[in-house]
C-alpha cells in the first residue's frame, strides 16, 4: 500500500461536502447530516484503502468491494463514485430526480455502477457483507469486503445474527463499520435506545474491535490500515468510528435535526463558504 497523502485526501473530502450539501438543497430533499459525517471515512477508503480494479461488474472478483448498509446516507457515496471515475460527475445534477440512477436510496435496477445491492431498509449490510466474503474465501480470493452500519441501525436484531454468524464461521476477510455519531432520525442514540459499551458487546460476539476518529483524515486512514493488517487471523473486524453528525458545516455538527432536512439557500450559501471547492463542482 502507498503512503496517503493526507493533504490531497483532505482536498477531496471538502470537494465531496459541497457535493452533498448542493445535491440535497437542488431537490429540498435527502439527508446530508450523516453524509457530511462519513466523508472521511468514504474518501479514505475509495482513494487509498480499497484494492479496486478498473471498470465495474456486479461480481466483484478479485478486487476489495463494499456495502452500504444504511443507504439513506446516499449523498456520499454517490459524490464518491462519482469523483472515483464510475460514472460522470454531471450525472450527481440528477440525484433524486424522477428516472434517475442516484436515487435516495442506492438501487441496483438502473445499473448504477458501484451499486451491488439496493440498501436503505436497516439491518441487512452486514449480512450481504458476510455472504460476499464467504463467497471471496470460496473462489480463493484474498481481497476483503468492506460494510458501513449506522449506530442506530444497531437497533436491528439481524445485525447482531450476522454478527454471530461471522465470528462462528470465521469470516475474518471482513471489516465492518460503525458510524458513531451518537443520532438517530428521532433523536440522540442513549435517548432513543441506549447502544452501551459497543466495544465490550462486538469483542463478546468474537469480533476484533478497533477504535477510531472518522473525522481526522489521518486517523481513519491509520485505523483502516490497521484493520486490514488484522485481517486473517480467524476473526472478522469491527471499526467503531466516533463521529459527528454534520461534520464540516458549523450550524450541522452534532444533532440528530439534520438527519434528513436540507439547507435552504442562506444555509447553502453558508455550508459552501466553509467548504473549499478544489475539484470543481458539478
Amino acid at each position: 500500500m502507498n503512503q496517503a497523502n493526507i493533504p490531497e485526501l483532505e482536498r477531496i473530502a471538502s470537494q465531496v461536502r459541497r457535493d452533498i450539501v448542493r445535491m440535497v438543497h437542488a431537490v429540498n430533499s435527502g439527508h446530508p447530516g450523516g453524509s457530511l459525517g462519513c466523508t472521511d471515512f468514504f474518501v479514505a477508503l475509495y482513494f487509498h484503502i480499497m484494492d479496486r480494479k478498473e471498470g465495474f461488474d456486479m461480481d466483484g472478483l478479485n478486487e476489495d468491494i463494499f456495502f452500504l448498509s444504511n443507504g439513506h446516507i446516499s449523498p456520499v457515496w454517490y459524490s464518491i463514485l462519482a469523483r472515483a471515475g464510475y460514472f460522470e460527475v454531471s450525472e450527481l445534477s440528477t440525484f433524486r430526480k424522477l428516472d434517475s440512477r442516484l436515487q435516495g436510496h442506492p438501487a441496483t435496477e438502473e445499473g448504477l455502477p458501484g451499486i451491488r445491492i439496493a440498501s436503505g431498509s436497516l439491518g441487512q449490510g452486514l449480512s450481504v457483507a458476510c455472504g460476499a466474503a464467504q463467497a471471496k474465501k470460496l473462489n480463493g480470493e484474498n481481497n476483503l469486503v468492506f460494510a458501513l452500519m449506522g449506530d442506530g441501525e444497531l437497533e436491528e436484531g439481524q445485525v447482531w445474527e450476522a454478527a454471530m454468524y461471522a465470528a462462528h464461521h470465521k469470516i475474518d476477510n471482513l471489516i465492518a463499520t460503525v458510524d458513531y455519531n451518537g443520532q438517530q432520525i428521532d433523536g440522540p442514540t442513549d435517548e432513543v435506545m441506549s447502544l452501551g459499551d459497543l466495544k465490550a458487546k462486538w469483542e463478546a460476539f468474537g469480533w476484533h474491535v478497533i477504535e477510531s476518529n472518522g473525522n481526522d483524515m489521518d486517523s481513519i486512514v491509520k485505523s483502516l490500515e490497521h484493520a486490514k493488517s488484522l485481517t486473517g487471523k480467524a476473526k472478522p473486524i469491527l471499526n467503531l468510528m466516533s463521529t459527528e453528525m454534520g461534520y464540516g458545516v458549523d450550524f450541522m455538527v452534532g444533532t440528530h435535526k439534520w438527519h434528513g432536512v436540507a439547507p435552504n439557500d442562506e444555509q447553502l450559501a453558508d455550508a459552501l463558504a466553509q467548504l473549499p471547492e478544489t475539484l470543481g463542482d458539478y
